[in-house]
């Protein structure tokens, strides 16, 4: 059985959407929730789903005593969901092709620090992109620059808002995302 902690910055949707992929698995379970964010929704999420979560302090972040955090715990896989700090050399090293994160376009475009949420959908609006979607890759030493893991699309309409094109790449966030942590996690 494979231990998942899961590090989120915002409401924690994803987060809880693995949770509930994983429940009753014997393949994984999602046992830790990590934020760095302590009014994050995703620790009301932890306290009704019953999940361990953690608030750290990006010194804490940086210093090792998260990463202390997962070992304790016997976490040997990390997911990033909506987390948006840069992930520390001592993480990467640790957990090497076993720290994974979701980023909501079509990489190589539209990554890169500060480049999350409606600033992506925007951004792909206004370039004219014909589509949009999602890339699951891992985590290395920058932002989204890892190696792909998969990649779902969705069209991107002319009558589009940034809120629009949102909502559908949630949809494959949430369809797509817990099924590639566990065929990873299967081999």
């Amino acid at each position: 059985m494979r231990n998942i902690a899961v590090f989120a910055s915002g409401s924690g949707s994803n987060a809880e959407n693995i949770f509930n992929h994983f429940l009753g698995s014997s393949v994984a379970r999602v046992n830790l929730f990590l934020t760095e964010n302590p009014s994050a929704y995703v620790l009301e999420r932890s306290k009704k789903l019953g999940v361990r979560a953690v608030v750290f302090s990006m010194d804490e972040f940086r210093s090792g005593k998260v990463l202390d955090i997962l070992k304790n715990e016997g976490v040997d896989f990390v997911v990033l969901a909506g987390f948006l700090k840069l992930i520390p050399a001592n993480l990467i090293d640790e957990y090497p092709n076993a720290i994974v994160n979701i980023h909501p376009a079509l990489l190589p475009k539209f990554g890169g620090k500060g480049m999350y949420g409606d600033r992506v959908h925007s951004a792909v609006i206004e370039a004219g992109e014909k589509e949009s979607g999602i890339t699951i890759h891992y985590v290395n030493h920058k932002y989204d620059e890892g190696k792909t893991i998969f990649q779902a699309k969705c069209p991107v309409l002319p009558t589009d808002s940034a809120s629009d094109l949102a909502q559908r790449v949630h949809e494959l966030e949430y369809k797509h995302y817990p099924v590639v942590i566990e065929q990873i996690l299967r081999g």
